[in-house]
Formats: structure tokens, C-alpha cells, sequence
């Protein structure tokens, strides 16, 4: 018959995908709703953030801008609604482009790994501010206290630029590796220029060394945590 070389053949592959490509398609539910209620509450808050923003600006040219913004109490609640808004796009960073890549991060895929991502970012925050309360002192802790949340202000004047130089960055098609590139250079001058203000604003009531401590206590600590828990776990 014609038909005889073409003889019924056998599925070799199976016919259900494999865990890795199951785990390397689509994005995380969980992923999803956290951009979602972000952009709602960024629309929310759009007109806080403009009353915010002079003292945003103010904040990273002078430390006394920090102080200023510190004894606004609207200003500052506002800044504060600003702060938890803006924690998702960080997280969201962090997971999407793994600039915290532990090892024991790397089996986990999907909301899972996303969950992980999130949880050790709040126990950084945590960590500061049980730091904050151990070295918090009995008397004249107001200049401390401004100086812990100003810590709040460059969050958000790290934030706002790496959402924006992202968009950019995508829009012209870059790669993971210049996006992560360009958002940590980002993170550490941002970090620096905090670390400097944080001192000014210590410094008007703390000597140097006291100062000096204080850095150590608040931040060096704790982000040195951060960083050896990314290299040794």
C-alpha cells in the first residue's frame, strides 16, 4: 500500500511540561497584585507627593532640610503614607532582578521566592529598628529620632528615580544586567549621601565620636548583616 512508509509513530517527549519549565514561564500571581495595588495607591497619593516634594528636595542639600521636614507634621505623615506605598516597587525590584541573590533564594521559584524576597526585607527594616531602640538615648533623642527618619526621606528619593530610570532603561529595551547595574550605583550613592546627612543631623547634638558610633550602631551593622547573609547563605 502507498501508505506503508508512513508507519504510526511513538510520543517520546512527555506530555506534561517539566517542573523547570513550568517554574521559568509566567509571572507570579502574587507579583501581579503587588503592581496592582501599587499603581492604585500611587494614584491616591499623587497630590501628597507634590506637597511633599520641596522638602524631598530640600532634604538632600542640607541636613537642616531633613529637620525642617521632620518639624512639618503633616509633611512628615504624609512622607510616611509615601514610605509603606513605595516599599512594593522595592521589593518588587529586589525579586525582579535579584539584586539580593542568596543561595538559599535560588531554589525557590515563583511566589515563593517572591514571598522570601519580601520577608527578608522587612527583617532588615526590623533589624534597623530594633538597632534604633537599643542605642536610643534617655535624654535629647530628638535630633536622633530625626535622624532615624530621615532614613524615610532618601527611601523614597532612592525610589522615585529607580522607578523612573527602570521605565526608561525598558522602554530602550536594556538588559537584567544594566538595569541592576544602574540600580545599585543608584542604591549606594543614595546610601552615601544619606550617611553624610545622618551625621550632620546627629552632629547637632552628639559629638564626633559619639557620631561615629551611632553610624556604626544604626547602619554600618545592619547592612553589613544584610550583605554577609547575600554571601554566605
Amino acid at each position: 500500500m502507498w501508505y506503508t512508509p508512513f508507519k504510526s509513530g511513538e510520543l517520546l517527549l512527555e506530555q506534561s511540561p517539566s517542573p523547570a519549565v513550568e517554574s521559568a514561564g509566567g509571572t507570579p500571581v502574587l507579583m501581579g497584585i503587588l503592581v496592582t495595588v501599587f499603581v492604585v495607591l500611587a494614584l491616591l497619593l499623587v497630590k501628597n507627593f507634590l506637597h511633599v516634594l520641596p522638602f524631598l528636595w530640600d532634604s538632600v542639600f542640607r541636613a537642616r532640610g531633613s529637620v525642617a521636614l521632620e518639624n512639618n507634621v503633616r509633611v512628615a505623615r504624609e512622607r510616611n503614607q509615601q514610605v509603606f506605598v513605595l516599599m512594593i516597587p522595592a521589593i518588587l525590584f529586589i525579586y525582579r532582578y535579584r539584586l539580593y541573590d542568596a543561595r538559599f533564594l535560588q531554589s525557590l521559584e515563583g511566589n515563593w521566592r517572591l514571598a522570601a524576597v519580601a520577608g527578608v526585607f522587612l527583617a532588615y527594616l526590623l533589624l534597623r529598628y530594633l538597632m534604633y531602640l537599643i542605642l536610643k538615648p534617655k535624654r535629647r533623642s530628638d535630633h536622633y529620632r530625626m535622624a532615624h527618619r530621615a532614613g524615610f526621606t532618601f527611601f523614597i528619593l532612592l525610589l522615585l528615580p529607580a522607578i523612573l530610570g527602570v521605565i526608561i532603561l525598558y522602554f530602550f529595551r536594556a538588559n537584567d544586567f544594566i538595569i541592576k547595574s544602574f540600580l545599585y550605583i543608584l542604591a549606594a550613592l543614595t546610601y552615601l549621601v544619606f550617611l553624610v546627612r545622618k551625621s550632620q543631623i546627629l552632629s547637632l547634638s552628639c559629638n564626633p565620636l559619639l557620631t561615629f558610633l551611632y553610624l556604626c550602631g544604626l547602619e554600618i551593622l545592619p547592612t553589613g548583616a544584610l550583605i554577609a547573609t547575600a554571601v554566605l547563605l
